[in-house]
């Protein structure tokens, strides 16, 4: 290979490398400010299935109950207004139980989770997890934690095709977002770790066993002082 050649490669592969971060940084900067309406996990999720239609209304942060705030950090990331994107405890303990290195599970922070719904798409991939990692801490340094929450709360997968808590609010309780109780909430809450697979229109006993349990946190997370004034900012 020619040396001209060798240069060239080189000088393509680094515009690529600053392209990749410039355009991710600026991108993260955007959506600091501007609705995301739309996602590559969305669209993925509906590409060539004739049954699936998106169904989501973003809504600011105080259109939004606190208390599926605090069923949601509940449920899925209890030290989110401590950590900066990573519970490094939950990340040792998912290594251990991953030891043949097939599978990545478990110990994404609601900040993971944000990162890879607006950003990415859904694989188990080291790649992917890798990616996850770098966008979750550019949200965390760009993005306060309540806007964090208000993206996170407004993209997640909340049943078939139901995408944010406007949407999910009106599918299964017929109010919007703002007027979910603490029980709405928690069931809400309940099926975000498999979504399509549990619906709230015909809960069963699996569900109403995790509503309590998260019930039972979001009462013990209330006397919490970071988490109590999270909610009052809210």
């Amino acid at each position: 290979m020619k040396k001209n050649t060798k240069k060239k490669i080189k000088k393509i592969f680094l515009y690529t490398i600053i392209g990749f971060f410039g355009l991710s940084i600026a991108i993260t900067i955007l959506y600091a400010f501007v609705p995301v309406y739309i996602t590559p996990y969305m669209l993925i999720q509906t590409i060539g299935k004739k049954d699936v239609h998106i169904k989501k209304t973003w809504v600011s942060h105080e259109n939004i109950s606190s208390e599926l705030v605090l069923a949601v950090i509940s449920s899925e990331d209890q030290l989110f207004v401590e950590h900066h994107g990573f519970d490094f405890d939950a990340i040792y303990k998912a290594l251990k139980q991953n030891k043949n290195g097939k599978k990545m599970k478990g110990a994404s922070t609601i900040s993971q989770q944000t990162a890879k719904n607006v950003f990415l798409w859904p694989s188990r991939s080291w790649f992917r997890k890798i990616l996850e990692v770098y966008f979750a801490t550019l949200i965390e340094f760009f993005w306060s934690k309540r806007r964090i929450m208000e993206v996170y709360l407004n993209v997640i997968e909340m049943g078939k095709g139901v995408y944010g808590a406007q949407a999910a609010a009106q599918h299964y309780f017929l109010k919007p977002a703002k007027n979910v109780n603490r029980y709405e909430a928690a069931m809400i809450a309940a099926i975000l770790p498999s979504p399509v697979k549990y619906n709230l229109n015909y809960p069963g006993s699996y569900i109403f066993e995790r509503q309590d349990w998260i019930l039972e946190y979001m009462y013990k997370l209330k006397y919490n002082p970071e988490v109590r004034d999270f909610l009052k900012k809210w």
